[in-house]
């Protein structure tokens, strides 16, 4: 291979184009398995975001299980999530078009559910209780007018003919149905407004007769504890992720009542549950289980041993592991890592010897793209409030390229939504997008992101605004302050909450913080929070009383909304919305965008057609990442990029 050419960084050529990253990269949403068959749902950019149902088949090739223009997946939380299932060899989904539940035996879609006006009724985490012929998950009702939709647990037949019959009901939110093996007690996680399921879900177990919970008792979970993924061992123990500890960790109860901490340890074994059917663990035998787990920023996939506590972790090359799922040994788990994008894996439970069954983005294997993938570190910097945070600095990297001596790379500064969330740690082209080019990228876990720890989550209560922004600046300034990367052109940039945060550094109250960024862009973000409290869906609908405090207090609304304060704004900003967006409406963009113009800031607003919270079509994709470089290039970067 030849020597690097040296070239100014941020304009060197690349492969990855934004063409490349919309329609190469197609998403996986979920791993299932059925009676030790593979299968996975994967949203296609280049099918205007369809979600199928895919079968690994005997030959090792997979195959299309749910047929056009069928699209699994649901709208319940508007996050979705849960949409499908196989169950001895029956598929059951959720019809993005009209939310109905259909069954699928001989590869014709058959409704289960009537229809109901505007998709008014919608289906999402269930199971089948082969015993009743019943399909029982968690049922959002839009019908009533003028008020809040209703989530219960219902029954739905398998026959069909029925939009469902309730079973469990009383709490703003219900999810996680789980049937004991032997079919008489059921379990549920429950929460009310305002918390969030990862603030305060809580754990009940009650009697079922294929009608009706008796019984019921409330276990685990409610102010200031955490439950997720309730399962039953093989033996009929309940078994639960539960943070008490301060640390998400994996819970037996035990058959006189009593609780055990399988693995007490400093990681995280539970997620922020954004959507339906979520899973870290699964169970192997009885008495082992295979789980994922997060410790020190890192993922890792181990078996556990739930008799004595024992964790041996799998050597694998991965750093991002959900999805669990096991039948028998066999254990099949959504999976990436610095050089693979997210991928179905294949594990031996026995072993630990692993298989890719299919990848969503094969970079390892195009020829093309070997040389231009940067592989993050996880740095840990100081914040202004005394403590530290953590974030994933990708620094620039291309095979036939160099910077000139004595220059430094410009930065993007990723700002991952939720805000209850955290960076990605698989291989995502987007971000490769910018480091191929000379860009380096940092994806921050300021203070609120999950992987660190509840008081590590806890930072963002009431400071949503406050210290995310903090934090963002703080690791810009501390990657320049290193010689990293060149201060003086840094940008900044986010999906969603990222968005509000990317907005609000660009008008923040402290100069200091506004001038670390040159431009920015902002996808779907939030600008006005009191609009926001007024005008979204129910999931989220009380999310601001924790992160910001009651509306009955409207002063920090006010204080931080950067649609409040765009006299501040001095950089340039770009940004990108769907026109039929419920989580984020367009309004949310287009006052901001209207207080800039009005002000002439260079501003640049794309709104798409038929998206709505996240682009799914990979037109719209590609345009929007080709408009944001070119915008970065033309009002941050200083340069023409070839």
């Amino acid at each position: 291979m030849s020597d690097p050419v040296t070239a100014p960084f941020g304009t060197w050529p690349s492969p990855i184009t934004a063409r490349h990253v919309a329609s190469a990269q197609t998403t996986l949403a979920e791993v299932l398995q059925d009676r030790g068959d593979v299968c996975w749902i994967e949203g296609r950019p280049t099918e205007a975001g369809r979600q199928v149902l895919v079968r690994l088949g005997s030959d090792g090739k997979p195959v299309d299980v749910t047929p056009a223009p069928f699209s699994a997946r649901t709208r319940v939380h508007e996050y979705g999530g849960g949409a499908a299932l196989v169950s001895q060899g029956t598929v059951y989904f959720s019809n993005f078009a009209d939310q109905r539940l259909y069954r699928m035996d001989d590869g014709v879609p058959v409704a289960l559910t009537p229809p109901s006006e505007g998709a008014a009724l919608r289906y999402a985490d269930g199971l089948i209780d082969d015993r009743r012929r019943l399909w029982i998950g968690v049922r959002e009702d839009h019908r009533a007018s003028g008020g809040e939709a209703v989530n219960d647990i219902v029954a739905v037949r398998l026959d069909g003919g029925d939009a469902g019959s309730v079973i469990v009901q009383g709490s703003d939110f219900h999810a996680s149905p789980r049937l004991s093996p032997d079919g008489t007690r059921f379990a549920w996680l429950a929460w009310n407004h305002p918390d969030m399921p990862w603030t305060a879900a809580e754990l009940w177990l009650g009697d079922f007769d294929g009608t009706a919970i008796t019984n019921a008792t409330h276990i685990a979970g409610g102010k200031d504890e955490s439950v997720f993924q309730p399962e039953w061992s093989p033996d009929g123990l309940l078994h639960y992720v539960s943070d008490r500890s301060g640390w998400w960790n994996i819970y037996r109860r035990n058959s006189d009542g009593t609780t055990t901490n399988l693995c007490p340890m400093a990681a995280e074994f539970g997620r922020a549950q954004w959507g339906f059917g979520m899973s870290t663990y699964a169970f192997v035998s009885a008495h082992e289980l295979v789980c994922a787990y997060i410790e020190d920023g890192i993922g890792r996939l181990a078996r556990l041993d739930a008799r004595d506590g024992t964790l041996m972790p799998f050597d694998l090359p991965y750093t991002d592991y959900s999805s669990v799922r096991a039948s028998g040994r066999k254990v099949v788990v959504k999976a990436g890592g610095p050089h693979v994008a997210a991928a179905v894996l294949v594990v031996d439970a026995a072993t630990g010897d692993a298989s890719v069954a299919w990848r969503s983005a094969s970079v390892a294997d195009d020829p093309a793209l070997q040389g231009h993938v940067s592989v993050p570190r996880l740095i840990e910097f100081p914040t202004p409030r005394g403590g530290t945070a953590f974030a994933l600095f990708y620094p620039p990297d291309n095979a036939g390229f160099r910077g000139p001596a004595g220059e430094l790379p410009p930065l993007v500064v990723k700002c991952h939504g939720g805000p209850t969330s955290s960076a990605s740690r698989s291989l995502d082209l987007r971000t490769q997008f910018w480091t191929s080019r000379g860009i380096a990228v940092v994806d921050v876990d300021y203070s609120g992101s999950t992987g660190y720890g509840r008081a590590y989550r806890d930072r963002l209560q009431g400071m949503w605004g406050v210290v995310d922004a903090e934090d963002c600046a703080a690791a810009a300034s501390y990657l320049a302050a290193s010689g990293q990367v060149d201060a003086t052109r840094v940008v900044i940039t986010g999906g969603s909450a990222g968005g509000f945060t990317a907005l609000r550094c660009l008008t923040h109250e402290d100069p200091a913080i506004r001038a670390c960024f040159r431009a920015g862009g902002s996808h779907y973000g939030v600008s006005d929070l009191t609009a926001l409290a007024h005008d979204t869906h129910k999931f989220e609908s009380r999310y601001l009383d924790w992160l910001v405090g009651p509306i009955s207090d409207p002063q920090p609304y006010l204080d931080r909304a950067p649609v409040r304060h765009a006299d501040r704004l001095e950089a340039p900003v770009a940004f990108f919305q769907g026109d039929e967006d419920r989580i984020v409406p367009p309004s949310q963009t287009e006052v901001m965008v209207a207080a800039l113009r009005s002000r002439g800031i260079p501003t640049l607003y794309l709104l798409f057609a038929g998206e709505q919270h996240g682009f799914r079509q990979a037109p719209n994709i590609e345009r929007a990442l080709e408009a944001e470089a070119a915008f970065f290039q033309a009002e941050a970067f200083g340069r023409n990029a070839p």
